[in-house]
């Protein structure tokens, strides 16, 4: 008799220890470890989209050789940073909400000069392409608008890379309507390319 409690004492810690054994990685794949400002979550042509922690949170200023990049991990430092490392180019105007990237007075395919892009209607007659800057306008809960870098455009889809949206990634449906190409959103304003 107390041989057998004995070895049911010993099945009973092995079990507990096989638990335990296995439920740290369990923990982990049904509660992940939140991440915090500043870790990397994705790429695009080796600019690093960064976690923020919130869409009204900031972490400083980035300034790299006296260009005001932005607000960190914001968005519209994602896209300036991006445009900084892979094309080189500092726009002319580094300041303003991700909204004020496009500008409403200009006519489909003219150049904004304020960042020094062309810029492409929502709809209109030029496609976005990979590398472009997708413009949203404000909405519900966000005055200050979102901007995006288009990564791919297949299959009536443009896929963008983001950062503080929650995804890193996320995909609109593109159209063809009477020779005027539309990314099915009504939020986007439009797209900017280098020239």
């Amino acid at each position: 008799m107390r041989r057998r409690a004995w070895l049911l004492g010993l099945v009973a810690l092995l079990a507990l220890a096989v638990g335990w054994w296995y439920r740290a990685p369990l923990r982990t794949a049904l509660h992940p470890v939140p991440h915090q400002p500043g870790d990397a979550l994705d790429s695009l042509h080796g600019a690093i989209v960064f976690h923020n922690d919130g869409m009204g949170a900031t972490h400083g200023r980035n300034v790299v050789d006296g260009y005001n990049v932005g607000l960190r991990y914001q968005c519209v430092e994602y896209v300036k940073r991006y445009y900084l490392q892979h094309y080189h180019h500092r726009m002319p105007d580094s300041y303003g909400h991700a909204k004020d990237f496009y500008d409403r007075a200009l006519p489909d395919g003219a150049m904004n000069e304020r960042r020094g892009l062309l810029q492409c209607a929502n709809p209109g007659g030029t496609p976005p392409r990979p590398g472009d800057l997708l413009v949203l306008d404000a909405w519900g809960g966000n005055a200050y608008g979102h901007v995006a870098i288009v990564s791919k455009v297949a299959d009536g889809e443009v896929e963008v890379v983001q950062q503080n949206c929650g995804t890193t990634r996320a995909t609109y449906d593109v159209d063809l309507h009477d020779g005027r190409w539309r990314v099915e959103n009504e939020s986007v304003l439009g797209w900017l390319r280098m020239p």
